[in-house]
């Protein structure tokens, strides 16, 4: 990406606080239109248990279709995923679809309780400081991003496969 895509991308996203539960909802719309419009390969989404993103609204899995193609790369990270399969089918049909693009994970037990709720990709972040009043801070700062993704990689190392895209059974 060329630091003129890396502009663009945030002139479109917000920068700086954020707060509110419909707030941080439509950060997640307007991330994952970026993401798809911009081609973006790859996101970590990370959360304990992905309850209040908006998963399951029809313009959240029209993104992702546009995004999911050859090369791109969606790793979520959860202490458990109940609520995305209670909640959010739409979600849970779309990753059955494009299962090839997407990784789930499971927090290992000694770091659940400790799980970031945040979005991650190369040009651009969010990350909810108090997901109970859904208020956090988003931008493009590449401090920030770095952080992220070195706190975000040391959870997933402790992560064991979760979610699968098909349960097979007799």
């Amino acid at each position: 990406m060329t630091s003129g895509q890396a502009g663009a991308t945030h002139s479109m996203l917000p920068d700086g606080r954020f707060g509110g539960r419909s707030e941080f909802a439509e950060l997640v719309r307007q991330a994952l239109a970026a993401a798809a419009a911009q081609g973006w390969r790859e996101m970590i989404w990370c959360d304990p248990d992905f309850g209040d993103w908006p998963l399951g609204e029809r313009a959240v899995a029209q993104s992702l279709n546009d995004w999911a193609g050859s090369g791109r790369k969606l790793t979520l990270l959860a202490g458990h995923y109940d609520a995305v399969l209670r909640q959010h089918a739409r979600f849970v049909n779309w990753r059955r679809t494009w299962a090839q693009v997407i990784e789930c994970r499971k927090s290992g037990a000694a770091s659940a309780g400790s799980l970031p709720s945040a979005f991650w990709s190369p040009v651009w972040v969010f990350e909810r400081l108090d997901s109970p009043r859904c208020t956090g801070v988003a931008g493009a700062d590449l401090a920030r991003r770095s952080a992220l993704k070195e706190r975000l990689n040391e959870h997933l190392l402790t992560s064991s496969a979760g979610f699968p895209a098909t349960v097979l059974g007799l």
